[in-house]
């Protein structure tokens, strides 16, 4: 299967909304760091914010270091996706990089797990974070519900789901 027999969805939301979303989080991490991380709450609830549990709004430069390295990765996320996706017509090489991107759907969906469990900053979102969709913020949107489309985009193309099967080559019979 080619490329262009890929159906129009995927490759729109594949090659084209996904990796602009990614530089959208790129963006964020790198050049709003507080909003990053003030955003990493669910609104009206009784938990700290981000913001609130930090004495000073000016970040440390570990905390700095490492948005820095979360927005390259962002980067690198937007850019594989793209640039790999569309310059080739494999369906193999698109099955491979969809696999490897799903597998860091669920890495980026267990980076909650600290505010979850109150492990890191405040006294944790509790496990109600993944599913209580009426309380949370654009960044939420984006660190859940967009991850939720993408993983199941990719899960959807793993199935083959709105894919069309290559026809089943045998030998013919007698």
């Amino acid at each position: 299967m080619s490329a262009s027999s890929i159906p129009w969805f995927y490759k729109l939301f594949l090659l084209y909304i996904e990796p602009v979303s990614a530089l959208a989080g790129a963006y964020y991490a790198a050049l709003r760091p507080s909003d990053y991380l003030r955003d990493l709450t669910l609104p009206q609830t009784s938990y700290a914010t981000a913001s609130d549990a930090l004495p000073n709004p000016a970040l440390s430069p570990e905390i700095a270091a490492s948005l820095f390295q979360l927005a390259n990765l962002y980067l690198l996320f937007a850019l594989n996706e793209h640039l790999v996706l569309s310059s080739t017509n494999s369906l193999t090489t698109w099955r491979r990089l969809l696999f490897c991107l799903l597998v860091a759907d669920f890495g980026h969906l267990a980076t909650l797990v600290p505010l979850v469990s109150g492990a890191s900053v405040g006294s944790g979102l509790g496990w109600d974070v993944y599913y209580r969709v009426w309380d949370w913020n654009a960044m939420m949107w984006g660190s859940i519900g967009f991850v939720y489309l993408g993983a199941s985009t990719r899960i959807a193309f793993l199935l083959g789901v709105g894919l069309q099967q290559p026809a089943v080559k045998g030998k013919k019979r007698a």
